[in-house]
């Protein structure tokens, strides 16, 4: 089980990672081909940026085939927590990339339309390989998704989200090539250009605000929380969880906490119980990385209100 073994839950990550990043590189290498090849000659710059979104997505299945490599590394003197954050930083680092692209779609299409110069019908071509493009990203964006489910991946998830969002980026550009060919207006298809890059910015803070939980230690809601002080409870002569804290290390929990024990007990029997109490948490909470608990014995006042770090159970109920 993952819970019991990380080091094989990360090999594994790593290679579902390395086969849904050379996926994605392959098809979105050839989609933004052809969106670059057909923009430009078909005059479409809603086409033309769409095939730059695409090219991103290139450099994102490089960045992804990279991290597959790093995730899987051992614990070393510098990173003695394993290298399992690096898929975090990748997914932060993919965020900001579709953030600029999105602004420079929108700056270039945004002065296109306000120097008031007469734009060009797209040619036909630039509806098929849209249609081609849809079709394209629905397939690679449910693959990225089925992929980053199995690994547990949230780079891959966060990739699966940009492609689903291309989908509906793809088709806004759909429409906005149709309408300037129908009503002959060049313009439109500039306009939809500036709308397909709010669309990409839109995504990009989106996934930069779930990733940015992980990159301060947080947690998206107390029922993790809630799920460890049950474990404790559980466990005879386990009492007073608190100064509990949690942690996503590549998709993994990582957990500290305190438990208080009854004071006359020998060190191997607290030890005893606090191994239990390791592994009532592990039958409660999916994915454990690693598991610290801090025996202390149990007193009326432990001054546990000052202490800096970390959660108790009051806190919840407040």
């Amino acid at each position: 089980m993952t819970e019991k073994n990380p080091g094989a839950y990360l090999d594994r990550k790593a290679r579902i990672i390395r086969i849904a990043s050379i996926t994605a590189l392959l098809g979105n290498t050839l989609l933004a081909a052809l969106k670059i090849l057909i923009g430009l000659r078909a005059g479409s710059m809603a086409v033309l940026g769409d095939g730059i979104d695409s090219s991103v997505d290139v450099l994102i299945s490089l960045m992804t085939l990279a991290v597959s490599g790093i995730i899987s590394r051992p614990a070393d003197r510098e990173h003695p927590w394993g290298h399992g954050r690096a898929e975090t930083v990748a997914t932060a680092l993919l965020s900001c990339i579709l953030f600029f692209a999105g602004a420079q779609l929108i700056l270039n299409s945004g002065a296109d339309l306000l120097s008031g110069a007469a734009r060009e019908v797209p040619a036909a071509p630039a509806l098929v390989i849209t249609a081609v493009s849809i079709a394209g990203k629905l397939a690679l964006a449910w693959s990225q998704y089925l992929f980053g489910k199995k690994a547990g991946s949230s780079m891959l998830r966060a990739n699966a989200k940009n492609m689903t969002a291309d989908v509906i980026l793809s088709g806004g550009v759909l429409i906005g090539v149709g309408l300037s060919r129908f009503f002959n207006i060049g313009a439109i298809d500039s306009a939809f250009a500036v709308l397909v890059g709010l669309w990409v910015i839109k995504s990009a803070v989106g996934i930069f605000i779930e990733v940015n939980m992980e990159l301060m230690d947080g947690s998206s809601g107390p029922e993790p929380y809630r799920r460890v002080f049950e474990a404790v409870h559980s466990v005879a002569g386990a009492g007073n969880p608190h100064r509990a804290r949690m942690r996503r290390i590549a998709g993994l929990w990582d957990i500290d906490i305190d438990i208080e024990v009854a004071p006359d007990l020998t060190v191997s029997e607290a030890h005893a119980i606090a191994t239990r109490v390791e592994g009532a948490i592990k039958e409660r909470v999916e994915g454990v990385y690693d598991i610290m608990v801090h025996v202390e014995p149990a007193a009326p006042d432990q001054g546990h209100e000052k202490e800096g770090y970390g959660l108790s159970e009051k806190e919840f109920r407040g």
